[in-house]
């Protein structure tokens, strides 16, 4: 069974980027390779502030969504609540 890790990264601009993965030490990578997010390609370094893990894809695309509609201060709360 694989298991889905939703995480946000905080970018070198101190903005945050929010996705999902399978593997997140490879993704991480990947995003500070410019390899993963047009988005982050021009905001590096990026790190890991906060994780979740979900044992279905569909569970953490619903989070991804719910965490994506969040205003910028109630990512930082659930970061600030919850750090990786």
């Amino acid at each position: 069974m694989t298991s889905w890790t939703l995480y946000i990264l905080e970018c070198s601009d101190r903005s945050l980027y929010t996705g999902i993965t399978t593997n997140l030490k490879k993704r991480l990578k990947c995003h500070n390779e410019k390899r993963a997010s047009k988005y982050t390609r021009s905001r590096l370094p990026c790190k890991v502030v906060h994780a979740e893990i979900f044992d279905e894809e569909s569970l953490a695309r619903k989070r991804e969504a719910e965490i994506k509609g969040l205003s910028r201060k109630r990512k930082l709360e659930l970061v600030a609540e919850n750090p990786y």
